[in-house]
């Protein structure tokens, strides 16, 4: 298949972080470019305003006429999380469409590249903003699709000049619904292989299977960095030639030296094959975030990058929206939002907000993402989740799925060891904050609409600092 073959491309599910990347892509190329979301979101508002057109019915009637009138130049994006009911699917399947799924264009895109994927259950949003920023601030020539929004580029789209003579592309390897094996990576980095999408995999085994697919499929003469402790069978499959390296916080090929914690800065040595750096400093907190660079910088000393520009790029580093963000502080509370939404991501994300603040007390509201995850890993949740010392639970976000008898947040909070806890619905939680403002650290976490309590929670605390709640 080539994409220019085809004048136009309209987008089912456009306001997806993956699908919006890929939108933006070909509208930069100068492709008409159209979408459908069923709900008005920041990202689709911000499309918007970037000339994309987009509508929130799911009704064939407003398809654009362009793309009504030449269906073999037309070609169509779909993201997986699209209903198998949805009523503009069907007319296009039933007109012989081209449809292609988001990481079919995706593979597309990247067929003739330099491709540096990362892949993971965790980590690997950030992991790839780090690579990509650690590139682009070295004067790399690279292109970047990324899970999540980028706070130096304030997009999750990086389009190269194309002035280098191969191009490079970094790329987020998702692996839900086996999206990322239509990916051949040059170079490939796997940060974590815990149990996720079981609505997908079934079981940790199929999972872990279809990552020594991924693994695999790494070119030969590449690289493959693996989180060290992550299940030795991945690269039973892995091609003649790869360069495979481990890398962890404190073992491996690669791991730290002297890590330290100043203030929001973690300041560490960073222990390479290719060549150590020292006085590194990492503006993101968290353990798990100094372990995500550790293997950006990997990438980064492969496609030849100094280390002196490594270390500048690392400590201009701003993170990524909705990863350990730091929305308020004054000297009364910290606010932070996180997308976590895995008991082992929340786990990482306790630990690290403990270190930098000792003492304090901290309080959690968090939103449980499916009633699949939240069935398969409830007691895993109440584990990372007691942690804390005050908890507001919300309802479970539904996203893809329907509900599931018997399955609700409560299952969760039985199993919380924490002594204050409580489930509250989300227009609840500013009057909770009113009568319950004992805590000196706040975190909102989860992946689904819990990021449109963020900045009624930051005016709610700025009003309560001047006196005005």
């Amino acid at each position: 298949m080539r994409l220019d073959n085809y004048s136009y491309v309209y987008f089912l599910g456009i306001g997806g972080i993956g699908m919006s990347a890929i939108a933006r892509w070909f509208h930069a190329k100068g492709y008409p470019v159209w979408g459908y979301d069923k709900t008005r979101t920041t990202l689709t508002e911000a499309l918007e305003q970037e000339g994309i057109a987009i509508h929130y019915e799911d009704d064939p009637a407003l398809l654009p006429q362009e793309i009504l009138q030449d269906i073999e130049k037309t070609l169509v994006v779909l993201t997986p999380a699209i209903p198998a009911d949805h009523q503009e699917w069907a007319y296009l399947k039933g007109q012989n469409y081209a449809i292609k799924k988001r990481s079919e264009v995706l593979g597309i895109i990247t067929a003739s590249a330099y491709t540096v994927a990362v892949a993971g259950t965790h980590g690997k949003t950030t992991t790839s903003s780090i690579v990509a920023h650690l590139l682009h601030h070295a004067g790399v020539d690279c292109s970047a699709f990324l899970g999540g929004i980028s706070t130096n580029l304030n997009s999750n789209l990086l389009i190269g000049k194309g002035t280098a003579d191969r191009e490079v592309v970094v790329v987020e390897a998702d692996e839900y619904d086996r999206s990322f094996l239509t990916l051949f990576p040059d170079v490939a980095i796997v940060t974590s292989t815990d149990p996720d999408h079981l609505d997908i995999y079934g079981d940790k085994e199929e999972l872990v299977r279809t990552f020594q697919h991924f693994i695999s499929q790494v070119k030969p003469g590449g690289y493959l960095f693996i989180h060290e402790g992550i299940d030795a069978r991945l690269t039973d499959k892995i091609q003649e030639g790869v360069h495979v390296f481990e890398y962890s916080l404190d073992k491996g090929d690669a791991h730290l030296n002297g890590l330290q914690i100043e203030g929001r800065w973690f300041e560490f040595d960073a222990i390479t094959p290719f060549a150590n750096l020292s006085g590194v400093r990492l503006g993101v907190p968290g353990f798990h975030n100094a372990e995500n660079t550790l293997a950006a910088i990997l990438a980064a000393q492969v496609l030849q990058v100094p280390a002196e520009s490594i270390k500048a790029g690392i400590e201009s580093f701003k993170g990524v929206k909705r990863r350990f963000e730091f929305v308020y502080e004054d000297e009364g509370v910290v606010y932070i939002d996180d997308y976590a939404h895995h008991p082992k991501e929340i786990d990482a994300f306790m630990k690290s907000l403990r270190a930098l603040y000792p003492g304090r007390r901290i309080k959690v509201i968090f939103q449980p993402h499916l009633y699949s995850r939240t069935r398969d890993f409830a007691a895993e949740f109440a584990l990372s989740l007691s942690q804390a010392d005050e908890l507001a639970l919300l309802d479970i976000y539904p996203a893809r799925e329907k509900p599931i008898n018997g399955v609700t947040s409560d299952l969760i909070l039985q199993q919380v060891s924490c002594a204050s806890k409580e489930i509250l619905k989300k227009n609840d939680i500013l009057e909770n904050l009113l009568q319950n403002d004992n805590f000196e650290v706040l975190a909102t976490l989860g992946a689904g609409d819990i990021d449109t309590l963020v900045r009624p929670i930051r005016n709610f605390l700025e009003n309560k600092r001047n006196g005005l709640e």
